[in-house]
């Protein structure tokens, strides 16, 4: 008999308070700081063994970024994608996957680059950016992802 594997946490500091708090790679609804209540960055790892528990069953749409420790490009857009997820709190979660651990995800979402971006909406793919962008261009890219869906849903 295998002991309960424990649900995997990351510690983020509440942007509102400063308050360090433990938030869940998976949930059902958005992490909230405990001290002043306030929406939480939800920024996680996932891989081959958790992507569809952490990414596709989100409740928010979630950030993919298929990245590689390798990678010079992947490393300079990191924190601008941390800055998006941080300003964008409560209606969005970043996913990070590595590559080289991860190769079921690589293969099934074709990732022939990296950083490859994805935004997923419930498991599907809304859309793909290869290759590292500018900050400005990113949030531009999320913002045209976000409201395709957003459009879509209203029909």
């Amino acid at each position: 008999m295998t002991a309960p594997t424990k649900p995997r946490t990351s510690t983020v500091t509440c942007p509102n308070c400063g308050k360090r708090n433990r938030v869940p790679a998976a949930a059902d609804s958005i992490p909230k700081c405990g001290n002043c209540h306030q929406p939480l960055p939800w920024i996680v790892d996932a891989g081959d063994d958790d992507f569809a528990e952490v990414a596709e069953q989100s409740p928010v749409p979630v950030l993919v970024d298929m990245w590689a420790t390798w990678c010079g490009p992947c490393r300079m857009v990191s924190p601008a994608l941390e800055r998006i997820a941080t300003d964008r709190r409560g209606r969005l979660k970043l996913v990070k996957v590595d590559v080289d651990s991860s190769p079921r995800l690589s293969q099934r979402f074709e990732v022939r680059a990296v950083p490859t971006l994805m935004v997923l909406r419930d498991g599907d793919v809304l859309a793909r950016q290869p290759g590292a962008a500018p900050e400005p261009a990113l949030r531009n890219w999320l913002d045209q992802a976000l409201q395709s869906e957003e459009t879509q849903s209203d029909h």
